[in-house]
């Protein structure tokens, strides 16, 4: 997993490197490899502050002779870190992984061009257990010209993935997929602490973002939903134009004192961009003027118009409307090829949306419903170009946006838990159906994360949501209505409706009990993964 950053003094990098790090984590600070004649004077010797300093010098020397200036610093940076799970690499193998990497990456003579000095330092494992090592390069090259950093952070992308191959180790199925999630930063998990906040605000602002979106009947309503939730809006608009819209921001509101914190939709998620969630709404030149109309309200401050009406009981008709969409999902899932990475993300999005917006209501901090909207919220997150062939099939698959709703504004009162009873067992199987397409598609390890989630959040979520006392756990489970002698007429026939609703929404599939997706694709393609032995070491190195 490559991270690459920038600067420019090359000191302070290798100090902080063999320093003892922001945990005391950093052990046996040593080269592993580097470029032939920094590794002459230092060979895998411990390094202190002062052998750091030296090892600084010598990289920076072209750069300090030829008074070159590299725009952005002339410093680059690439950990390469393991997953805690597979173990560790000796310093044999780290040392041929980073021969190989700067050499992909066009640092060395096989560019063609002069070589930039380099250096691998390696100094135990991280917080989190993973075994890594920091790749450090001076891009002034030794003749004083600069090496090219274009599209460098994919380029380091692909070159891992390929060592992945090259050395046996676990190939990483995001990048394969062109699907994954931005990582909390240090800066954000810090100011996360800071505030004595659960999660980093990004986490929670994407969430809610993800549920309005999903109930959303247009970019309008979108607009008007984010207001009502309390975030601060604003649109950017085409250069030079205020009546097209081709991204927007979003923050919470800040205590007194205090800057807002931005975030583009694009930062939130993949799936979050304004290019995104027009993929499922209706365009046409009324609703872009609406839009751009609710738009400039927010930047001028004006009172949003509702999309809502307060918290009220879910009547039996909403809840066969709300049944019947899920069961709309699942029964187009069950036709779903499990190779299609744009349509189970789409299902993973609507999924997660609706359990986003369900936890938005029924939970006053970041709970169970919370991290299966995130874990879900992960495989939705596919790259523009995967979306671009399927984008004209968008408007024709079947969508949560009525049960989002539902679950964001139902009242919480006794059929309100009996709906959300209803909905989480036919949800809870979308995610099993999710999971079943991930193993036919040989995702053997985003199949075993979702499986935990499943086990460990969503079912839990029956338990700790009660229902009434006159809907019984068999008439849920769509066997015949189990009620209380005491219960009225009326919630006599609500329990029968209920039974009637979830043996439709079971209905003839392939599995009706279980995952939509037919019992022959639900076996694994390929072997799972083992993790290498670690050979011998240093000890705990990273």
């Amino acid at each position: 997993m490559p991270n690459v950053t920038r600067g420019e003094r090359m000191g302070g990098l290798l100090s902080y490197l063999v320093g003892p790090g922001r945990a005391n984590e950093h052990t046996e600070p040593h080269l592993v490899a580097g470029d032939g004649p920094v590794m002459a004077w230092h060979d895998d010797a411990e390094l202190d502050r002062v052998s750091a300093l030296e090892v600084a010098r010598h990289l920076d020397r072209p750069r300090s002779l030829y008074e070159t200036e590299v725009a952005g610093g002339s410093v680059w940076h690439c950990s390469l870190s393991l997953r805690a799970e597979e173990g560790q690499l000796d310093d044999g193998t780290w040392a041929d992984i980073s021969r190989d990497f700067v050499e992909r990456m066009g640092f060395t003579e096989g560019s063609g061009k002069a070589p930039c000095r380099w250096v691998a330092v390696r100094h135990g494992l991280s917080t989190a257990g993973n075994d890594h090592v920091h790749v450090v390069v001076s891009l002034v090259r030794e003749d004083g010209t600069k090496a090219s950093t274009w599209k460098d952070f994919s380029r380091a992308q692909q070159v891992a993935g390929e060592l992945e191959r090259k050395y046996g180790l676990e190939v990483l199925e995001s990048r394969d997929l062109d699907r994954g999630t931005r990582g909390v930063s240090p800066a954000e998990q810090a100011r996360a602490e800071r505030s004595g906040a659960v999660e980093p605000e990004r986490l929670t602002l994407a969430r809610t973002v993800r549920a309005v979106a999903g109930a959303a009947p247009d970019e309008a309503a979108f607009v008007t939903g984010l207001r009502e939730q309390g975030m601060w809006v604003r649109a950017r608009y085409a250069a030079g134009r205020e009546d097209v819209v081709t991204g927007y921001s979003v923050a919470a509101k800040p205590a007194r004192g205090e800057r807002p914190v931005w975030f583009g939709g694009g930062h939130l998620g993949r799936d979050l961009t304004i290019a995104r969630l027009r993929q499922g709404w209706p365009d046409s030149p009324e609703a872009s003027q609406a839009a751009v109309a609710q738009w400039q309200a927010a930047r001028r401050g004006q009172p949003a118009g509702r999309t809502r009406g307060p918290r009220v009981s879910v009547g039996d008709d909403q809840l066969v409307a709300c049944t019947r969409e899920v069961q709309a999902m699942r029964a187009h899932l069950a036709s779903l090829d499990p190779h299609d990475r744009a349509g189970w993300a789409h299902a993973a999005r609507q999924t997660s949306g609706a359990l986003a917006a369900w936890s938005n209501r029924v939970e006053a901090k970041p709970g169970r419903l919370a991290r299966s909207a995130d874990a879900l919220a992960r495989y939705s997150q596919t790259r523009a170009h995967v979306e671009a062939p399927a984008m004209a099939r968008a408007a024709a698959r079947p969508s949560l946006r009525g049960t989002t709703l539902m679950l964001m504004t139902a009242a919480d009162n006794g059929r309100g838990r009996a709906a959300e009873a209803v909905l989480v067992r036919q949800l809870l199987k979308t995610a099993q159906a999710i999971h079943d397409a991930q193993v036919a598609s040989g995702q053997a390890r985003s199949a075993a994360h979702l499986a935990a989630t499943v086990k460990d959040e969503l079912r839990p979520v029956m338990r700790e949501r009660p229902v009434p006392g006159w809907v019984s756990e068999r008439g849920l489970d769509g066997s015949r209505p189990v009620v209380a002698s005491t219960a009225t007429d009326q919630e006599r026939e609500s329990a029968r409706k209920i039974a009637e609703f979830v043996r439709e929404a079971n209905g003839p599939m392939h599995r009706p009990l279980g995952s939509p997706v037919p019992e022959r694709l639900a076996e694994p393609t390929k072997a799972p993964y083992r993790p290498a032995r670690p050979g011998p070491d240093r000890g705990i190195e990273r």
